[in-house]
């Protein structure tokens, strides 16, 4: 009779509160750029700051860093809106996140908001997964107006970077690995945080459901499923 092996756990996708702090955030080639531009304020050139970069690659945190610093709000793009304009504009440095996941946007509002925010000498941190040309913005004005903003772009990490990313990911989820899964996790991988940050997820969530710690072979296994396997093939070598 074939052993069914351990007894499978049930899994809880508990949301885990990443940790936002300044000294949690790792700076590399990828981003030093953004992040110099966020330890420069408040000699900023501009009073409106777009900060581009792909899903996952710290947009959030970097924002969240210079909103603990100007005492800045955070509200999504998706919630600006002609009602609450004034308001957002009267209460100091604000972070608009994510204009480009908005598919609603009030872009007449936004561009009021920018407007009223200069005036007052605001500063308003934008954030974005693409560039101005690529978010399909019908208010030319909104469009011109992030155009002359201030900006910055995170790149896709380097090697080290990307390492160090993973190896942090484990950290916060208090899970301890040998430096070969990490190994194993960053040869597979596409050179991107936020596919870095679901690889590890699935990891863990995979782990706890079969009540094993993460290893090699179970790092390599978890991969095979995701469809990602070692360039050189040697996938089943240790």
């Amino acid at each position: 009779m074939r052993d069914p092996g351990p007894p499978r756990q049930l899994t809880f996708d508990l949301p885990l509160d990443p940790r936002y702090g300044r000294e949690d955030f790792l700076v590399g080639p990828a981003n030093e750029a953004a992040y110099g531009l966020i330890e420069a304020w408040p000699d900023w050139p501009e009073t409106v700051f777009l900060l581009t970069g792909p899903p996952g690659s710290g947009k959030s945190h970097l924002a969240s860093i210079w909103a603990t610093r100007a005492h800045a709000w955070t509200i999504p793009a998706a919630e600006v809106s002609a009602a609450n304009v004034t308001h957002l504009a009267s209460n100091g440095a604000l972070v608009i996140e994510d204009i480009d996941r908005a598919a609603s946007r009030d872009e007449a509002a936004l561009f009021h908001l920018l407007n009223l925010a200069r005036e007052r000498r605001h500063p308003v941190m934008i954030t974005s997964a693409v560039g101005v040309d690529s978010l399909g913005l019908a208010v030319a004005d909104l469009r011109s107006r992030l155009r002359l903003a201030l900006g910055a772009t995170i790149l896709p990490p380097d090697e080290a970077l990307l390492r160090a990313v993973i190896v942090k990911l484990f950290v916060d989820r208090q899970l301890v690995v040998d430096l070969s899964v990490v190994e194993a996790v960053a040869l597979r991988i596409d050179r991107s945080l936020g596919r870095a940050r679901a690889v590890v997820t699935e990891l863990d969530r995979d782990a706890l459901g079969r009540g094993r710690r993460i290893t090699k072979p179970l790092a390599l296994a978890v991969l095979a499923r995701l469809g990602m396997t070692d360039p050189a093939g040697d996938d089943d070598a240790e």
